[in-house]
């Protein structure tokens, strides 16, 4: 399975989707991860050797791919009509995460535009950085991202503080130590990851 990961905006948690996703598909068979984006984000987290999986740049992700039954590819922010066009052709599934702020949902519209351009069928948003409950923010957007016909991930990712933790112990969420609410943020990616593989 390919799995690619991108997004017209930084910072709607491509690099976290693209690491934890991994680190899923990694559970069920030998999964690496392609880092296309320029800030080489998923190689910086990946650097303190806490992942069980690895994670290549790009000019070497042809190679290393050969050896694993899964790829994640994360692209960079705001990849050019052409290469979106490459990528979805290359892969399984596009994962489009956002985050439901109005700027955010504003690029994703501007990303599925693109999509519906290109003809492309095979794409998902997932909802990001959600905001904890009671606030009905991630419910309202999913619901109105459904409400046109787009296909959203049932399971959305809510914003706890563990996520930027791990993106500093260079972890995946579930093996940050003291956070009580680690264990709940690797749910929302299992979960998100039974939607994809099961």
């Amino acid at each position: 399975m390919i799995i690619t990961v991108t997004a017209f905006k930084g910072g709607v948690g491509k690099t976290t989707s693209s690491i934890h996703l991994a680190a899923y598909l990694n559970n069920k068979a030998p999964t690496i991860l392609i880092d296309g984006d320029l800030n080489r984000s998923a190689l910086l987290w990946a650097s303190h050797q806490k992942l069980d999986f690895p994670v290549v740049d790009e000019r070497e992700g042809l190679k290393a791919a050969r050896n694993y039954e899964h790829i994640v590819v994360d692209t960079p922010a705001r990849p050019e009509i052409e290469e979106i066009r490459s990528l979805a052709k290359g892969c399984d599934l596009m994962v489009l995460p956002t985050s439901p702020d109005a700027l955010s949902m504003g690029a994703l519209q501007a990303n599925i535009q693109t999509f519906k351009q290109l003809n492309i069928p095979n794409f998902r948003i997932l909802m990001t950085i959600v905001p904890p409950k009671p606030s009905t923010a991630g419910i309202e957007a999913k619901e109105y991202l459904q409400s046109l016909g787009l296909p959203v991930f049932k399971r959305m990712i809510t914003r706890y503080a563990a996520f930027p933790k791990a993106a500093l112990e260079g972890c995946v969420v579930r093996d940050v130590k003291g956070d009580r609410y680690a264990g709940a943020g690797w749910n929302d990616y299992k979960t998100v990851g039974g939607e994809i593989y099961g």
